[in-house]
């Protein structure tokens, strides 16, 4: 707090967005397996010289981030830090690093010598995680993000790749980005002079692009958008798959419900946030602005096709306008980098652009639901000619579920619905009393793969000719007369080669009429396109019947947020009981609920996923740890509204109350062993380490003890500005809150 004072009355706009994203912390999060080389982490907690304690942090970005949003609730005074490090860590061209750190960013790299080694975009939970940040802030401090919508306090991360062009990545979605080797050197040697700093992105007069907080957004929506397959969702193409890596192979031709569900949200609440300001426009750069024009002339151009469903062609009419306007965005700063020069935006096109993208948004979700009431999660493009795009469907998936829910679009009567689906789906699984993330199958054995229909061999003239001459280079037939592809093939592409080497004049002929269809056949015969990745073939980790428990609390979240919506707007009382009746179900079904021997683990431990007929496996720091937290808080019924804290406990059931009396241990703000005595009917949790005993009376009122002695009653379950802020704070002017709960609110 005396930092900011300090710096917010300095002039160097540099200097302060150094000290808005400085956070003293020393948490950092290593993911996944250790012997993976790519993980290279060093956790600094204490200097080896003196045993003193080392500020410092780092981890993977969707780590990093996803353990920070449950990190703000306990620290609110870093949300506005948190917000900066986001989006000064993300590109112009709207994507994130791989790896965050206190002293910057890192990305991945291109090593000839490693199999290993790969580079690309991850775009999973990015939008997400960033509206999480901001619906906080707007909650604890309302306004504040409109203040930054005209001050030029963010910069671009500068990543050494360069995404394809449109029609480059038309012609292979899984080969969309070039690893820039200059680039990547002059970046590290500016880093080593300069710091952090030496990584940002630079314009033409080589100074450090500077930009508000309405471009910043505008970089990763218009990203997202350009990527929009009507009725498909967000194109995956940046070579790294969305959600995690259980379905990497879905790069290219994957298309992401679950992205255009949270980006649903996202364009909501910045519609909100954005009509709030009083201004009337924004400087943001040429570039951007001709971006943002190339986006908006398109959607608007296409706006009636949305009265009905959109066929194949005018499908790919849209993504070529989208797509054409980004890949011009991009291509002009790569060749050119930013000129500088920036031209007013106005608000109400902003807004415009807002509305188009919640419609275009809501048509393609209620297009993805199914017969059985769920959704749609991933599905599959296919560039059928030059002209059409056509779309295919994977199996449901849990996670297409929690977006649905997540974006705000389903009213609760069509969240039960969803839900009474889900419990009646495949992914519920009996024995755990869970939700898998993928059903499980009957996957084919060995000897059935690669196994050619007579019926197919025998309607192609080029397969036939080949077998009757001999040539093995295609297609094999075995003693048992069944026929196979070249066992030698991994891919496509080696049929395609195969094809392309045959120099027989007759040969060369039949593959100029017949070549297709033996692509058609070979696509026909492995399903390449709908091959996931492990999430199709495992059993174990986040494979086929596993519950991954982190899917499973955000469900919980997902289902709770569905809950407070359907209370907060007075929904039809049967609808709201059987809303929690799967909220508290899927909450019993969570680990820590259960005895070791049904868990398979220690309850009380986070741990990564449940095969079939195993128990709980991988323990560690997952992100389910962060959704528990923050479904445990909407439990408890904390709120912040406006600035104020408040306490409306509307799930909390009454058996969760004390039967006797009893003591509670707690630190304090000092870091400072506490305790107190709770009689009877009584609950104590902490809030920004501050305790906060429930008592149940009939009353609804509160009272604020301060650790100076004197008290403030309120007649009510808000507490003021002033004394949230205090909490907030952690300013250790609060000794406790006391707050007298009517039975009747409980369930």
């Amino acid at each position: 707090g005396q930092l900011k004072e300090v710096v917010d009355k300095l002039p160097d706009q540099h200097f302060r967005r150094l000290s808005a994203e400085y956070m003293p912390l020393k948490f950092s999060r290593r993911h996944g397996d250790p012997s993976r080389p790519w993980n290279r982490f060093s956790i600094n907690t204490q200097s080896e010289i003196d045993g003193s304690k080392i500020l410092d942090y780092e981890g993977n970005w969707r780590d990093i981030f996803q353990n920070w949003e449950a990190l703000a609730h306990s620290y609110p005074a870093f949300i506005e830090s948190m917000i900066q490090k986001f989006l000064n860590a993300s590109t112009f061209d709207g994507y994130n690093p791989y790896r965050v750190t206190k002293d910057g960013f890192d990305w991945e790299i291109i090593e000839p010598d490693d199999p290993w080694s790969y580079i690309g975009y991850w775009g999973d939970h990015q939008i997400i995680y960033l509206l999480k940040f901001l619906e906080f802030m707007e909650d604890h401090s309302p306004g504040k993000l409109t203040e930054y919508f005209d001050k030029d306090l963010f910069v671009y991360a500068n990543v050494p790749y360069k995404i394809k062009s449109y029609g480059d990545i038309l012609e292979n979605p899984k080969d969309t980005i070039d690893f820039d080797h200059a680039s990547d050197q002059k970046i590290r040697q500016d880093r080593e002079v300069m710091g952090g700093d030496g990584a940002l992105l630079r314009d033409k007069q080589d100074v450090i692009c500077q930009v508000n907080f309405i471009e910043k957004i505008l970089s990763t929506v218009l990203s997202k958008l350009s990527n929009f397959i009507p009725e498909a969702g967000i194109w995956m193409n940046t070579q790294r798959p969305e959600w995690n890596d259980a379905n990497n192979a879905l790069v290219g031709n994957g298309v992401s419900m679950v992205t255009l569900c949270y980006l649903r949200r996202f364009l909501n609440f910045f519609k909100q946030v954005t009509l709030a300001s009083e201004l009337k426009q924004v400087p943001i750069s040429e570039e951007m602005i001709r971006f943002f024009e190339g986006v908006l002339k398109t959607l608007q151009e296409h706006l009636p096709l949305l009265d009905s469903e959109i066929n194949d062609k005018d499908r790919k009419t849209i993504l070529d306008g989208l797509g054409k306007a980004g890949s011009d965005f991009r291509n002009q700063v790569y060749n050119n980098s930013f000129s500088g020069k920036k031209s007013p935006l106005a608000i109400e096109d902003l807004v415009q652009l807002l509305d188009l993208g919640i419609l275009y948004a809501n048509h393609s979700i209620r297009a993805n639901k199914r017969e059985d009431h769920l959704y749609h999660a991933y599905n599959l493009m296919t560039l059928v000619n030059e002209d059409e795009i056509s779309i295919s469907y994977l199996s449901e998936m849990l996670e297409g579920q929690v977006a649905v829910l997540s974006s705000g679009l389903l009213n609760p009567s069509e969240c039960l619905d969803l839900l009474d689906g889900l419990k009646n789906s495949k992914l519920f699984r009996e024995d755990q009393y869970s939700y898998l993330l993928y059903p499980n199958k009957d996957l084919s054995q060995f000897s059935e793969k690669n196994t050619l229909s007579a019926h197919a061999v025998e309607g192609s003239e080029l397969l036939k000719t080949l077998l009757a001459d001999g040539n093995t280079q295609i297609v094999v037939r075995d003693i048992n007369g069944q026929y196979h592809f070249n066992g030698n093939f991994k891919n496509v592409n080696d049929l395609r080669a195969a094809l392309d080497s045959l120099s027989k004049p007759d040969h060369v002929r039949l593959r100029e009429k017949n070549g297709d269809q033996v692509l058609q056949i070979f696509e026909d015969t492995f399903n390449h396109k709908a091959f996931t990745g492990r999430s199709g073939t495992f059993f174990g980790y986040e494979g086929l019947g596993s519950i991954y428990w982190h899917m499973v609390s955000k469900l919980l979240l997902a289902v709770q947020e569905c809950c407070l919506n359907a209370v907060n707007i007075g929904a039809d009382e049967a609808v709201i009981g059987r809303l929690l009746e799967h909220y508290y179900e899927i909450n019993e079904g969570i680990g820590v609920h259960k005895p070791p021997s049904l868990y398979g683990a220690f309850p009380t431990d986070p741990y990564s996923h449940t095969p079939q007929g195993k128990g709980a496996q991988q323990p560690g720091m997952t992100g389910q740890v962060k959704e528990d937290i923050l479904s445990r808080y909407g439990e408890l019924g904390i709120f912040v509204r406006g600035g104020k804290l408040c306490f409306d406990p509307c799930l909390l059931r009454r058996n969760e109350f004390l039967s006797e009396p009893r003591s509670a241990a707690y630190i304090d703000v000092h870091g400072e062993e506490r305790s107190l005595d709770l009689a009877a009917n009584s609950l104590c949790f902490t809030y920004c380490q501050v305790p906060v005993i429930y008592k149940i009376s009939e009353a609804e009122q509160m009272e604020v003890v301060f650790n100076d002695g004197t008290r403030l009653a309120i007649d009510s379950l808000e507490l003021d500005v002033i004394n949230s802020s205090k909490i907030f704070d952690r300013t250790a002017e609060v000794e406790k809150v006391l707050v007298d709960i009517n039975t009747e609110n409980l369930r």
